[in-house]
């Protein structure tokens, strides 16, 4: 039987940049934001999500991912009891909620660090950090050196081979269980993290909380090395990601189908999306704005777990610049739907839904059935029941003869309800350009 995240849509959800908080945490005073952030539940099950994945959270210094405390809500969002409600009112609505997990490195702020600069190797916590030396000082200024993720002193690195480091992060962990009651972590920088330390966190959450889901960030490499029984359940798919935007604007759906073949011992648990808040939109990226329809019909059809990225669903555009991010990360109100709402809104809607109805695309077996450079078929496999997901990428329509690898005399549009006959084996699609479709077959 699947579990909640294999069946899972998820929602993105950036909170300090979509709701407008200010970028440096200088506020005295608790701002309850998460008034607003509460008012996305409705909207986020009309468009057939059943998670959430939201963070940065925890209290910081800036953009979230510099934390200072690990136990409180950022004050610019609320505070702890704003979070509570928040994911009480989620799970009454049947939403998953997923936060981030920042545990590469801290901010300068955290108290562990601060109690360094203080006490400097009389301080109990000069081994909770990566490479402290008192022989030569950092960039910033302070009277020792330390590594840093990614040469960015604000975030020095913790040393996760630590006992007390992991025995303190493991209690965060349970905080925020017994706090929040989450259903699942995403592990920002999990690509740099020990694998010591993610095995152990496996370990100790399976214990803490049933089907406690653990996503990582993972870029490049061999994703079965992180995705795997002792470790995590699932990494992002940047691989996927890259290949639908590049395999539309380049008219080779040859590059998506090779990604998806080269993944397949692992692709069903994988992360999948269009967009997030590290990387330009979908829309920026796509040289033709047409590509929307079928480039989501892929998201929500291909093996993996799809995520929908807050405002992906109106098809907003943003594009990050050398020194910042913020056009990733717009505020944006639910309320705004009844401006920006259009036909991509309804077709992602009636994807969500179709996703969580059909158990094909939970763990359904992926079968290439029809492959050229502007028109892609495939079907998903369930024990007497497939479903066939038909794009193309041309602006032209396409007559394209896929053919129904079970014994069948008709299949069901799964988006307007519509029936076509299966003839010799074989179904007759008319693919208007830049479209898509989703067909149900049952055997007979």
């Amino acid at each position: 039987m699947s579990t909640w995240y294999e069946k899972a849509v998820f929602y993105h959800m950036y909170p300090l940049g979509m709701t407008g908080a200010p970028k440096q945490n200088t506020e005295e005073t608790i701002v309850d934001r998460f008034e607003e952030l509460d008012q996305w539940i409705p909207h986020i099950q009309s468009l057939g999500c059943s998670a959430i994945y939201i963070g940065p959270l925890f209290e910081s210094s800036t953009h979230g991912y510099d934390t200072r405390d690990y136990k409180l809500v950022d004050r610019r969002l609320g505070d702890n009891d704003s979070f509570k409600k928040f994911v009480s009112l989620c799970h009454e609505a049947g939403i998953k909620v997923v936060v981030d997990g920042v545990f590469n490195h801290t901010g300068r702020e955290f108290f562990a660090f601060r109690d360094i600069q203080e006490r400097r190797w009389d301080s109990p916590y000069k081994d909770w950090y990566k490479g402290i030396n008192f022989d030569w000082g950092s960039p910033l200024g302070d009277s020792f050196g330390y590594e840093a993720w990614q040469g960015h002193y604000e975030l020095p690195c913790l040393n996760l081979w630590n006992p007390a480091v992991k025995q303190y992060l493991f209690e965060v962990i349970q905080f925020w269980m017994d706090v929040f009651d989450i259903d699942g972590i995403r592990l920002d920088c999990a690509n740099v993290l020990d694998f010591g330390f993610m095995k152990e966190l496996r370990q100790a959450t399976s214990s803490m909380k049933e089907d406690f889901w653990l996503m990582g960030e993972v870029i490049h490499g061999d994703y079965s090395r992180w995705v795997n029984q002792e470790m995590l359940h699932s990494v992002t798919n940047y691989e996927l990601h890259k290949s639908l935007y590049s395999g539309f604007n380049d008219h080779n759906f040859f590059e998506i189908a090779h990604n998806v073949r080269r993944l397949e011992a692992i692709h069903r648990k994988l992360y999948t999306f269009v967009d997030n808040h590290d990387e330009d939109r979908i829309a920026s990226k796509l040289r033709n704005k047409a590509h929307l329809i079928p480039v989501y019909t892929c998201l929500f059809t291909l093996p993996g777990i799809p995520s929908i990225y807050y405002g992906g669903e109106w098809g907003i555009e943003g594009t990050r610049t050398r020194t910042s991010d913020e056009a990733l990360r717009p505020a944006l109100t639910p309320a705004q739907d009844q401006e920006l709402h259009n036909e991509l809104t309804d077709w992602i809607s009636a994807l969500g839904k179709i996703h969580q109805e059909n158990p094909e695309f939970h763990d359904g077996i992926y079968q290439e059935l029809l492959l050229t450079n502007r028109q892609y078929a495939f079907a998903r496999r369930a024990d007497r029941s497939i479903c066939i997901t038909a794009v193309n990428n041309d602006d032209q329509n396409a007559t394209v003869y896929v053919p129904v690898p079970i014994h069948a005399s008709t299949a069901e549009n799964l988006m307007d309800g519509s029936t076509l006959p299966i003839e010799n084996g074989k179904i007759m699609i008319e693919l208007q350009g830049n479209w898509g479709v989703v067909l149900k077959i049952r055997e007979e």
